[in-house]
């Protein structure tokens, strides 16, 4: 018996074996393709709950057994797992557009939606009924057979190019190791990185150290090692990912995956892949993106000019660099910041052991929400470091599970990220709880001493645990609707507004504790905190805007003629270099976020969202930031509601107005050093 076909909760991952997946795929398919079949050939009239409704919960074994499988094809992947997802891919997609090209199930939509105004809807069921609508309507459902055609071969090539750019990003990382042999080429590196580094090279059966791209060797050494020569050569690996001109090359891919979505949006009747995309974001049309982009630019330039300056005044200074490259800028950065706050990532590290943290942002759930994690050891996992949590209300009822997994390994991507194994919905009057999983690449303990984080790895663990509370707190009825289902520039409101709570001595107080004293934390330290906040926030803020114009110049205009990866990529950086070029490294082939995920034309959000949660938590901030009424707005009126309404009609349901530039400016320190 097939394990991924029998009825089950949670993930059986002890009794899946590779082999499973794909016979499991095709009879999930055809499982589904049987329940659009009863939509299509009943002979009721069309009216809500036989179509819609349907609709919405047809195919969610599909879903599971997709959950499942791409969740490992990110954690914990192989060769074999990822030559199925090229098999799969092109039959999903191939699905996908059987459905939304599938002319008698668009004819029942069409005839609900006509009908709308008479329906007596609740606002998630108009919510649902509109994206059901538009899911047609927006892919192909009114065009002729041969460009329905057209339509599937671009999603088919589409699906396997966005696989195989990030498979050529994992192997370009596992690859790649800067192995040192002379003690002297790790000084400036602090102790725990030198021994991570020793350990690396024994597992690896060589002597010396070894330098890996994961971020917990990388960063540190690009932060912390004094040899320029050696920073310069592991940021060179770093920016060639997939730019090498070899069989992990994806400047081929990239200009495929670019043309194909302008292609399809053109199909579509889109003027470009961003006008498509943009239509169902709270930005609405390239030209708001652009307009936005640009203002915050107007802003942030003269200030990043100051702060680099700054920045190569300093160098010059200690070290009498002439002029700053961009292996430089970690590393006299944090010189720089010890030097302004005394304050170094290595004096905080012990503060901020992994287990502490964890349980720090579940006490800041529970102050805020009410939420209870109990550890579990009854949930199967993928691997032996996944923690499993139950979740618990204030009112001792389960409402989710929770699964953890905090270090890299070769079979894992790197960043951090949030997914779900299943969402929440109601069916047949049982509210299914949502299965909802953190995944990062933090340090490993060590024999001496366990996960030390830094203050920026500490922020990355609230960010993506507020993704989760968009998840677990889930409270909606349809599946398509629920959790992290909403606008792609909304998404990032709950994570980002975590972020806030790091710099806050009440919140602090709850877990940033010495691993060794249990000393607290001091608000000496606290202070220096969050002085530092807006330190370089000129600089960073430039470096996210010229990624948000990159993607904007990849998909908002007609790649058809452009040839040159890099060429192209350096017109787009052009209003926002502060570093010289480098010809060896390319953004564009290791921009997974666009390139693989689901970023697209939607970059731009991580800024967008910065707004929405800097004026969010001017409010906790005014009233306490561990006001019970506010918080119980933000979940009653944001984290359970998902897609069920505009995201700017929960917003301001939530906070009473729309939100302004003001509080992210002043939060920024921009507002300040601007004038």
């Amino acid at each position: 018996m097939n394990p991924l076909l029998a009825p089950f909760d949670t993930p059986p991952f002890s009794k899946i074996k590779t082999k499973h997946f794909k016979p499991a795929f095709l009879k999930a398919i055809e499982a589904a393709r049987s329940e659009i079949d009863e939509i299509t050939s009943q002979k009721e009239a069309p009216n809500f709950k036989n179509t819609i409704e349907a609709l919405d919960y047809a195919g969610l074994q599909l879903d599971r057994i997709s959950s499942v499988f791409f969740n490992l094809n990110s954690a914990e992947t192989n060769e074999e797992i990822q030559r199925i997802a090229q098999e799969i891919s092109p039959l999903l997609s191939e699905f996908s557009n059987d459905v939304t090209l599938n002319k008698e199930l668009f004819e029942r939509v069409n005839e609900v939606y006509q009908k709308r105004q008479g329906l007596n809807l609740s606002p998630e069921q108009e919510t649902l009924l509109e994206k059901k609508y538009k899911s047609f309507s927006r892919n192909g459902a009114h065009l002729g057979e041969k460009a329905k055609e057209k339509l599937r071969n671009i999603d088919i090539q589409l699906a396997q190019l966005k696989l195989k750019f990030g498979e050529n990003i994992l192997a370009e990382t596992n690859r790649y190791e800067m192995h040192l042999t002379q003690i002297e080429d790790l000084a400036g590196l602090p102790e725990a990185q030198v021994e991570a580094a020793a350990r690396l090279a024994r597992e690896r059966e060589k002597e010396g150290w070894i330098i890996t791209l994961d971020f917990p060797s990388y960063i540190p050494f690009m932060k912390y090692a004094k040899n320029r020569e050696l920073r310069k050569r592991l940021a060179l690996a770093y920016g060639r990912k997939g730019f090498q001109g070899d069989e992990y090359d994806n400047q081929e891919n990239v200009l495929k995956i670019a043309k194909l979505r302008h292609r399809r949006a053109q199909l579509l009747g889109y003027p470009s892949h961003a006008h498509y995309v943009l239509e169902e974001r709270m930005a609405d049309t390239p030209a708001k993106v652009t307009e936005f982009l640009h203002e915050l630019l107007d802003k942030a330039k003269p200030v990043a000019h100051k702060e680099f300056q700054k920045l190569e005044d300093f160098a010059r200074e200690i070290d009498g660099i002439d002029a700053l490259q961009k292996w430089d800028s970690a590393y006299y950065s944090e010189k720089l910041k010890q030097k302004l706050f005394d304050l170094d990532d290595e004096i905080l590290k012990p503060y901020f052991p992994l287990p502490q943290v964890v349980e720090g942002v579940f006490s800041v759930a529970n102050k805020l929400f009410g939420l209870r994690f109990e550890k579990v050891e009854d949930v199967e996992t993928y691997h032996q470091e996944v923690l499993t949590y139950r979740v618990y209300d204030r009112n001792d009822a389960f409402i989710s599970l929770f699964y953890a997994d905090f270090h890299p390994r070769a079979g894992k991507r790197g960043g951090a990220w949030m997914t779900s194994y299943r969402s929440q919905y109601v069916l047949n009057g049982q509210n299914v709880r949502p299965q909802v999983s953190n995944v990062c690449n933090f340090t490993r303990p060590s024999e001496e001493e366990p996960s030390l984080l830094t203050f920026n790895e500490v922020k990355t663990l609230f960010h993506e645990f507020g993704h989760a509370l968009h998840g677990i707190l889930a409270n909606t009825k349809y599946p398509s609707l629920s959790g992290t289902s909403v606008y792609w520039d909304f998404v990032e409101l709950p994570s980002q507004i975590m972020e806030n709570w790091c710099y806050e001595k009440e919140a602090l107080e709850l877990f940033a504790k010495h691993y060794k004293t249990e000393e607290p934390i001091s608000m000496e330290i606290i202070d220096r905190l969050k002085e530092s906040s807006t330190f370089q926030q000129g600089m960073a803020t430039l470096r996210q805007l010229s990624f948000g114009l990159l993607d904007m110049a990849w998909h908002s205009k007609d790649p058809s003629s452009v040839e040159n990866v890099k060429a192209f990529e350096v017109k787009a950086f052009e209003s926002t270099r502060l570093f010289p070029e480098t010809a060896e490294t390319c953004m564009s082939t290791a921009f997974s976020h666009i390139f693989q995920g689901g970023y697209s034309s939607g970059y731009y959000s991580y800024k967008w969202a910065e707004v929405l949660d800097a004026d969010a938590f001017a409010y906790f901030k005014e009233k306490g930031i561990f006001n019970k009424q506010v918080a119980s707005r933000f979940s009653e009126h944001i984290l359970s509601k998902g897609g069920t309404e505009k995201p700017m009609v929960l917003y301001k349901r939530f906070r009473g107005s729309e939100p302004g530039l003001e509080a992210l400016l002043k939060r920024s320190g921009l507002v300040k050093k601007a004038s």
